[in-house]
């Protein structure tokens, strides 16, 4: 995983609320096991509009998505985040996320930011009016920036060092490998051990 310590882009603004994860990737499209090539599965549903903000010429290569509040509630499905990433979204900022979306972008490497409702509805406004409006998302200093404007906001302490750092959870438990090896090792021999197939004796 690429870290992400600051990030600049244009937006795209999607200021419906209730946004959930069937409508963010419809069920379909969920049946692989893969963490890629789910991009054109992105917001499925509503790509059949022409007019739908993906579909907008001035809005491609956009990487911050601008959602309205309650954005990624529903079902758990980590194939939400991953069309979000495969079509090059690197933040998205809401009012209110989903728990599990949150927690699921975060982990995959997507920096979900919560800001105030008059901040989005300001923000939601700028990008709807102007294609060419970029922000940066600083994860280092945990700040959204765009001119002379800065809003601060808080995200988890140890999602941010992995953000920061570009490491997913299996990443870090491998760096530990010879200190899990010398923990099982130490343990009694009458105690379960991990399989063989797993690459341990």
């Amino acid at each position: 995983m690429d870290p992400l310590t600051e990030h600049t882009g244009s937006c795209l603004p999607l200021g419906r609320s209730d946004v959930d994860t069937d409508q963010i990737i419809p069920a379909r499209h969920c049946r692989s096991l893969t963490k890629t090539g789910y991009a054109d599965a992105l917001f499925g549903h509503w790509r059949k509009d022409p007019e739908f903000v993906l579909n907008r010429p001035e809005r491609q290569g956009a990487s911050i998505l601008l959602a309205g509040p309650h954005f990624g509630t529903g079902s758990s499905r980590e194939h939400a985040v991953w069309a979000l990433r495969d079509w090059g979204i690197r933040a998205v900022l809401a009012a209110s996320f989903g728990d599990i979306f949150q927690r699921n972008a975060l982990r995959n490497g997507v920096l979900a930011v919560q800001l105030p409702d008059e901040v989005m509805d300001s923000l939601l406004d700028r990008a709807g009016r102007d294609p060419s409006f970029t922000l940066t998302v600083d994860l280092s200093a945990q700040e959204v920036r765009d001119g002379e404007h800065r809003r601060p906001f808080e995200v988890d302490a140890r999602a941010r060092r992995l953000l920061l750092d570009g490491l997913d959870d299996i990443e870090v438990a491998l760096r530990a490998e010879d200190a899990i090896s010398r923990h099982e090792q130490s343990r009694p021999r009458w105690m379960p051990r991990p399989s063989a197939a797993l690459g341990h004796p």
